[in-house]
């Protein structure tokens, strides 16, 4: 009996491991795109046909993907309706990711018409469909790579603590600074700014944190037990999450600054705003770093 619960504690736990690992790479390829009013507006005057045909094709190009990889940490000769199912979970965690961030962007509300709502989600989506099926090969394990690059990676975890977190601040400034130099000269910030209110705001930041730390600590990407050993001054998850979260808003806000977004004339919560929304794919670039290093 006992062994029976534990097998079905098992293969909960890793059903759990998997949709984590498919939507942060979903996170990781998508959110880019999700900060784009052109598709907000293509989503917004798409007609049914076009929303099916979206639909049909992203099953068709996931379906292939994971023939090859897939986001489920398993060996790739499946059986055509095992790589059905796992397609049809792919586009699943597709559009729950772009729903919940359009919610946060507050470009789905209560006052947004379904056919409006559907051609919006539909059709960001996409991406974020693409980044669940490639998620493994995105940022996989690396356990099996080149031999010498794995024994330099395991004494970079085993440096000191000052040199720990200095490499660790430095991949996230880098990987913040990367996805933040795309988006913060585009008009979308401004326009997201002005219509999150504060509780949004919280929203956004608690979504900041929670993706982040399931990027670098949950999903099995790339050695994630070898950074939960890593010895530095905030090295744990909690306080390494927290840390990088507030470097990630850093290089957003000097990003805004550098682009004559927000000038140091204009009130500090125009800076708040504008950096917080900035924040989310910043910290989301900023956790990409950490995993790159």
């Amino acid at each position: 009996m006992r062994v029976v619960i534990k097998r079905k504690k098992n293969v909960w736990t890793t059903e759990i491991n998997d949709i984590i690992r498919g939507a942060c790479g979903g996170f990781l390829f998508g959110i880019p795109l999700l900060y784009t009013m052109e598709v907000w507006w293509i989503g917004s005057l798409v007609k049914p046909q076009q929303m099916l045909m979206a639909i049909a094709l992203m099953f068709a190009a996931v379906f292939l993907l994971n023939q090859t990889e897939g986001f489920r940490k398993r060996k790739r000769n499946l059986r055509i309706y095992e790589t059905l199912i796992d397609t049809v979970e792919a586009i699943a965690i597709g559009l729950a990711c772009s729903t919940l961030v359009l919610l946060l962007l507050r470009e789905l509300t209560l006052e947004t018409s379904l056919k409006e709502g559907l051609g919006k989600i539909i059709f960001e989506s996409v991406p974020f469909t693409l980044g669940v099926a490639l998620s493994n090969q995105l940022l996989g394990d690396t356990n099996n790579t080149n031999t010498q690059a794995q024994t330099n990676k395991v004494n970079n975890y085993k440096q000191g603590g000052l040199q720990a977190t200095l490499s660790d601040m430095g991949a996230t400034l880098i990987g913040a600074t990367v996805i933040a130099f795309n988006i913060a000269p585009t008009d979308e910030i401004p326009m997201l700014a002005a219509a999150v209110s504060p509780p949004w705001l919280l929203a956004m930041i608690a979504a900041s944190l929670v993706i982040s730390y399931g990027i670098v600590f949950q999903a099995g990407f790339s050695d994630q037990q070898k950074r939960r050993q890593q010895q530095g001054i905030f090295q744990r998850p909690s306080s390494e999450t927290i840390m990088s979260y507030l470097l990630s808003l850093l290089a957003g806000a000097f990003m805004l600054w550098f682009f004559q977004k927000i000038s140091f004339d204009d009130p500090w919560t125009m800076w708040l705003d504008h950096t917080l929304v900035l924040g989310l794919p910043a910290t989301i670039g900023g956790a990409a770093g950490r995993l790159a290093i």
